[in-house]
Parts: structure tokens; sequence; C-alpha cells
């Protein structure tokens, strides 16, 4: 019988399977429940990050990161909140990863800006992985070329093995936390279209901070400051608050999950996302005032027709319409304004109505919110 555990324990193959179960165990017990989360706002001090026509990356960055971090401190007084900043002030690429590490937190969120072309629009995430497209390429290299405004000019990077080979022994060795990561990523990316942003989706690069995480851990890049409607909400406090109260929904489904009390995607009364085509049906009722370009703001969905003086709908102005077999109330009437639409939708959160997003219409008619941007800048040229 010694000879048999002998054997085994010098079997590599079984040797691995051990560790990697007691690894797993040990990070299960890591996740559940969520008691330390780092939020890193990208950028800082010396180091402005991209810009736009009057903003620059740091400062959205560092607002939108206090907003969320305040948001989950109010819901969750348990969880402890650090920022790797809540100045402004220069941290190394290194030390942001280190301070996450230090704390053992058990979630690290990265949020940044995008750059681009000056149509360019829609909110990303990444978790650590191989860049599969040049656009993800150069998205990774402007976030890793930071390290040039180093004290050491990024010679501590020198010896980050970089590789594809080497980012995939990484994805390995940290199977758990990839899976974790694109899990909230995920969450984000739905919590963004449910805001009316366009989902550029869930993406993989090698990004340094993400490297030398040990825990699950994201990079979002909100929206392009290189696009001026994009600028317009990123540098606007509503539009900032809006986008970290899409992060705060994303972390709290992230933590119902992983707390067993969502072990199922949420079924919510209000489809997650305005459709991508548009309408045939005619709407039932349809205000005189709705010709043109339109926003409104999508509160209740139904297989039943409600009245539309209901309590629910708390003495609002509303608008029904019928798609998809589903009877949809919306309230508000923003001609050509988004910002207007998404501001009352704000609102209207903050009244109760927790699935509230922004609808488009054209002539009466539903149109995608991506479709409805570009004819809002073309008529604002």
């Amino acid at each position: 019988m010694k000879n048999v555990i002998f054997f085994i324990l010098l079997n590599t193959r079984v040797k691995i399977l051990i560790v990697s179960l007691f690894i797993w165990s040990n990070v299960e017990a890591q996740l559940n429940p969520i008691k330390t989360v780092v939020i890193d706002a990208g950028h800082g001090g010396k180091d402005p990050g991209c810009h736009g026509g009057y903003s620059n990356e740091k400062e959205v960055c560092l607002s939108m990161a206090l907003k969320l971090g305040a948001m989950i401190k109010e819901k969750y007084p348990s969880i402890k909140v650090i920022y790797t900043r809540d100045k402004d002030v220069f941290v190394e690429l290194l030390e942001r990863a280190n301070i996450a590490n230090r704390a053992k937190a058990d979630l690290f969120i990265c949020i940044h800006a995008n750059a681009g072309s000056n149509v360019a629009y829609g909110s990303e995430t990444y978790v650590l992985g191989l860049h599969r497209t040049e656009a993800q390429q150069k998205v990774m290299e402007r976030e890793n070329s930071i390290i040039e405004l180093e004290d050491d000019k990024g010679a501590k990077y020198k010896n980050f093995d970089m590789s594809p080979e080497a980012i995939i022994a990484m994805q390995l060795q940290g199977s758990v936390f990839r899976d974790y990561s694109i899990r909230y990523a995920e969450q984000l990316q739905k919590e963004f279209k449910k805001m009316g942003r366009f989902d550029r989706g869930v993406k993989e690069a090698g990004f340094y901070v993400l490297y030398k995480t040990a825990m699950p851990s994201v990079l979002i890049e909100t929206g392009f400051l290189t696009n001026p409607s994009e600028e317009k909400l990123l540098a606007d406090a509503n539009g900032q608050r809006e986008m970290a109260l899409a992060m705060f929904k994303a972390f709290e489904r992230y933590y119902n999950q992983l707390s067993g009390k969502e072990t199922n995607e949420i079924i919510n009364t209000n489809p997650p996302q305005p459709d991508k085509t548009p309408i045939n049906t005619p709407a039932l009722q349809e205000t005189k005032d709705s010709t043109g370009l339109v926003f409104r703001i999508q509160i209740e969905t139904s297989d039943r027709k409600i009245p539309l003086n209901s309590s629910r709908f708390k003495n609002l102005d509303i608008h029904e319409y019928y798609q998809d077999k589903l009877y949809k109330y919306c309230t508000g009437e923003f001609k050509n304004d988004i910002q207007g639409a998404r501001q009352r939708k704000i609102e209207l959160i903050e009244q109760g109505f927790n699935n509230a997003f922004v609808a488009a219409f054209l002539n009466g008619e539903r149109i995608s919110i991506e479709k409805a941007i570009k004819l809002a800048e073309k008529k604002s040229d």
C-alpha cells in the first residue's frame, strides 16, 4: 500500500491534478462572498491618457471610479472598496496590480476611456488574453505605453514574458479567475446595452495591469473621447453617473451569482435592450408630436394590455406601442435629444423604475439606438 501511495505522489500528472483541485477549492472559497473590490481609475497625474475636444481620460475615469465605489459602499457596507487612486496622481501599472494583490481583492475593476476615429463609438470590456484583431492590439499598446512615463522607463517590465505562449500559460494557471472575469465582463456589456450603449463585446488582450493581478480582473473601455457625441456622455457628470450605475448593476448581478442568490439569468419584465430592427406594427397610441427622431424611456413590458392610468405608472404621461406580441410602455418625448432622454432615465431609475432604458423611434417606428445616434449626429452637423 505504501508503495502505491509513493508511486502516485511521484506521478507528475496526478500531482498536478491534486494541486489543481486544491487551488480550485481555495479560489472558490475566496470568490464567494466578495469581501474586497479594487477600483482602478486609468492614468492620472503626468499621464492624462487619451483626450477629446475638452476632456481627458484621467479625469473622466476617476469620476466614474469614485461614483462606482460610492454605489458599492452604499449597497454593500461590508465590502471593502479600495481605489488605486482617489485623486489626480500618477500610479505605475505594476503598483496598481500590487495594490489589488496586497489587499487580496476578490475583484479588480480597471476603468478607461477609448480613442479612435471621430465616429468610433460604444463600450467594450477586456479580460487577459490574446488580442485577435489589430484594433484590440492598438488598445493594448496604447494602455501599456504609459510605462514609458515611469521613473525607470518600463525597465521592470522587460522580464515580463508577454508572448502568446506565456499569456496562454497564464490563462491556464488562472483559469478560475479567467472564468469569473468573463462572467463579470459579460454582465457589464449587458448593462451597457440596457442603457443604450453600442455593445462592442467582451474581448481579450495582454494588458500589463491584468497580467499581474491574482484575482478576477477586467479592463473597461467605457467609450471614445475622440467621438464628440461620446465625449458629451463621458465628460458630463450625469453621463458619468449613468456609466457608473451600469457598472454597479453588473457588479450586483455578479455578486448575487457568487452568493447563490441568482443561479440563472434574471428574467426582467423589460427587454434587456432596444431591438436592432425597425418594427412594422404601428403604435397603438401615438402622440401627435411624434414625427421625426424621438427618444423615449421604456419602463414596462407586458404580455397583457395595461391601463394607461394604472397606479404602477405613477401618474406619468405614458406612450404605448405593440411589438413582438408584447405591449411596451414608454414615457417622455425627446426630439433628437438622447442626452435629455438619458438624464430622464436616471431620474426614473431613482423613482423606482429600475429597468428603465432609452428607446428610439423614427416617425413612430422603433429603431435601434445605434441608428438613432447616427441620425442625431447628422442632424447636428
